[in-house]
């Protein structure tokens, strides 16, 4: 069984002392291929090292709405140019949260259609998050084309409002929140996915899944994520572990062969 964790942020500092174990651990558990989401620069540079030494880890770099204040025009022309590495396969995370507003709900809107365009003109997929401004965001999805390569990432949301976003061409990733056992949108979404738009993440080292509720996230527990996405579709882990593989590979571009062995040997 392989398996792509398609958003995690090995680059925080929360894995700091123990990277390598924990890259260890989720090659064990099947999980061969990575995506490092940045959230500003120095995270943001930070995956992209990563993925540089690392076989199976991919990097997106961007500005989080909650940074997005402090971003300046030359924050956006270093996107560009980290963007053109071959390990660089998204721009992410963007987007709007208006749920804390670390950053006003106006100069969120403005980095994030910035950064929108600036995936258009490099041609690369974007990540987004979206908390607490689903108008706002359509919105700003449909102002700047309204057609995307892309993820809506760790989506939270109704089955109505995923409508939308599968209308702009988006893919719909699920995350430990799935497992839940006061879950109640995400059972009735998930089932409601066109099998080719469904991506799985952990979002580490955050909304650690159950069993392990309570702990750090980390890249081995999507196999969690897998196992409870299996139960409400009806298939088995293996076959949602194969499919949101080669969903992930098509979202962001990525080859459909196993970058390597689940002992982390290259091949």
């Amino acid at each position: 069984m392989r398996l792509f964790d398609t958003h995690c942020h090995l680059n925080d500092e929360a894995y700091q002392a123990d990277l390598a174990a924990v890259l260890q651990r989720a090659r064990a558990a099947g999980v061969v291929r990575m995506l490092v989401v940045g959230y500003d620069l120095p995270s943001s540079q930070r995956a992209l090292a990563l993925a540089a030494a690392e076989a199976g880890v991919y990097a997106a770099v961007g500005i989080h709405p909650h940074e997005a204040a402090a971003a300046t025009a030359g924050d956006l022309e270093r996107l560009e140019e980290m963007l053109a590495h071959p390990k660089a396969v998204a721009l992410g995370e963007i987007g709007l949260d208006y749920h804390y507003e670390n950053s006003p709900r106006r100069v969120q809107q403005e980095v994030f259609r910035a950064q929108l365009a600036l995936a258009r003109k490099a041609g690369k997929p974007v990540v987004i998050h979206g908390r607490e401004a689903h108008a706002d965001l359509v919105a700003a999805l449909q102002a700047e084309g309204g057609h995307y390569q892309g993820v809506m990432h760790c989506y939270s949301g109704s089955k109505e409002a995923v409508r939308e976003y599968l209308a702009m061409n988006l893919h719909i990733s699920v995350a430990g929140p799935v497992t839940f056992k006061n879950a109640r949108k995400l059972p009735e979404v998930v089932p409601a996915l066109p099998p080719d738009r469904l991506l799985i993440e952990t979002d580490a080292p955050y909304l650690t899944p159950h069993p392990w509720r309570g702990r750090r996230n980390e890249p081995a527990y999507l196999v969690a994520v897998a196992e409870r996405v299996a139960e409400l579709l009806g298939m088995t882990t293996e076959a949602v572990a194969e499919l949101t593989w080669k969903n992930g590979a098509a979202c962001f571009g990525l080859p459909a062969e196993t970058p390597f062995d689940c002992t982390g040997h290259t091949g």
